[in-house]
C-alpha cells in the first residue's frame, strides 16, 4: 500500500514540476515544414474540449437509439424492459450533459472574449 502512495506522490510532483514546462513551450516556434498548428493552448483545449462533447452527445444519442430498440423487443419481459428504461436514462442525461458542457463552453468563451476577437 506504502508503494502505491509512493509512486502516486511521485507522478503527482512530476506533473507539477512538468507544468511550467508544459506552460512556456506555447511560445517556442514550431520548425518550418513540421505542419504543426500554431495556435494558443487555449484554443487548442477549447477545440479538444469542443470535440469530446459533440462525441459524448452523439454517443448518447446513439445509446438512446439502441435503448428504444431494447425497449421494442423486450416482448413484456420485465427485467429488459428495466435495463431499457435504465439505459435510456443513462443516455438522455449523457446528451443533457453535453449540451450544457457545450453551452457553458461557448458562454465562457463569449464572456472572456476568447471568440477569436485576440
Amino acid at each position: 500500500m506504502r508503494n502505491k502512495i509512493k509512486y502516486a506522490a511521485a507522478a503527482v510532483s512530476s506533473a507539477i514540476l512538468a507544468m511550467p514546462a508544459l506552460a512556456l513551450a506555447q511560445f517556442t516556434p514550431s520548425p518550418p515544414g513540421a505542419n504543426i498548428p500554431n495556435a494558443p493552448i487555449w484554443q487548442i483545449i477549447n477545440n479538444v474540449m469542443t470535440w469530446l462533447l459533440y462525441l459524448v452527445g452523439f454517443i448518447g444519442v446513439i445509446g438512446f437509439a439502441i435503448a428504444g430498440i431494447l425497449y421494442l423487443t423486450a416482448a413484456g419481459d420485465e427485467d429488459r424492459i428495466a435495463t431499457a428504461k435504465r439505459a435510456m436514462t443513462y443516455s438522455i442525461i449523457g446528451v443533457i450533459v453535453a449540451i450544457v458542457g457545450v453551452v457553458m463552453l461557448t458562454a465562457a468563451n463569449t464572456m472572456l472574449g476568447a471568440g477569436g476577437n485576440f
